[in-house]
């Protein structure tokens, strides 16, 4: 069975149900406490009543620096939503790990952001390193991925979309909500992976529901592309798609073909106009809520709670 562990400012705790159990370790570091497995074992079975959770503040579980790889338009949702036909190539796009943020900090809008979406994805945190060349296979994904946060892609849709890139638009501080728990998977659990069901709340409105049977690229293969160029070392972090649901949606295709035809200053004009009158974006008060778990709660990365506020 799985085993959460949870970051706090004091150290590394396993939780157990209300409770949180220290793990006696000197780790600072996502990697080094990977490396103390056995420590994590020993508090998971310890015999300790232990701390209540609701006494912790979470921390994310994944330290930076680190690296931060994302796949772009890998649920079939998403492809839908995003106006994608046909098959869709792999494409990965790195994140800066500065955007890391503790799963109850505050998303802070920066000022010349109006746009703001939100993107539930499942990140698979790295145990050991991927090499350049690597083929990774179902069966020896256990031997590279330690275990699963709950992430939230953070976009400035404003910034991809009229700079074409995403490097910016998705790396801005607390861009990436991670945890609250770092769920260590034992080699049995990676078969009950396409149960884990994705779910994003907006001030209690459901946007986000998908399991990830609705994955284009499943993580073996998703590995495998990523190692034709990329090495990942323990406590690196994949963040692998976003379900359909996000605010961003691709416009009808009559309005599409007129929008092809403007030049772009007045099409970006025309277009950022018509999302003005979307609801869907976050905007100061906000509370966005995601969970990811299995219904049988044997992988359950608890739930992540963040409020939306503006740069001062």
């Amino acid at each position: 069975m799985s085993i959460n562990v949870l970051r706090a400012a004091d150290g590394w705790w396993v939780v157990r149900d209300a409770c949180a159990v220290r793990i006696d370790t000197k780790a600072v570091t996502t990697a080094e406490l990977l490396a103390a497995r056995d420590a994590v074992r020993e508090a998971a079975t310890s015999g300790e009543a232990g701390t209540p959770v609701a006494d912790l503040v979470a921390l994310s579980p994944v330290t930076t620096p680190c690296r931060v790889v994302a796949q772009m338009v890998n649920y079939r949702s998403h492809a839908r939503d995003s106006g994608f036909t046909g098959e869709i190539p792999p494409t990965f796009f790195r994140k800066a790990s500065g955007s890391v943020s503790g799963p109850h900090d505050a998303v802070v809008r920066p000022s010349h952001v109006k746009f703001l979406d939100y993107e539930v994805e499942l990140g698979l945190v790295m145990g050991a390193t991927l090499p350049v060349g690597t083929a990774v296979t179902e069966q020896d994904l256990p031997s590279y991925v330690a275990g699963l946060v709950v992430t939230n892609d953070v976009s400035a849709r404003d910034v991809q979309l009229t700079k074409t890139q995403f490097y910016e638009s998705k790396s801005y501080p607390t861009f990436t909500p991670t945890g609250p728990y770092l769920s260590l998977l034992e080699p049995e659990d990676f078969a009950h992976l396409l149960d884990l069901r994705l779910k994003l709340s907006v001030n209690g409105d459901l946007r986000q529901d998908r399991t990830l049977a609705d994955m284009i690229v499943r993580p073996a293969q998703a590995l495998t592309l990523l190692a034709r160029f990329q090495t990942l070392d323990p406590g690196d972090l994949l963040l692998t798609g976003t379900p359909g649901g996000t605010a961003l949606k691709a416009p009808p295709k009559a309005i599409e073909k007129i929008g092809a035809l403007l030049p772009p200053a007045a099409k970006w004009k025309a277009f950022f106009k018509s999302q003005a009158r979307n609801p869907h974006y976050l905007h100061a008060g906000d509370l966005v809520t995601a969970t990811i778990a299995t219904p049988d709660g044997r992988i359950d990365l608890g739930e992540q709670r963040t409020p939306v506020t503006d740069a001062t």
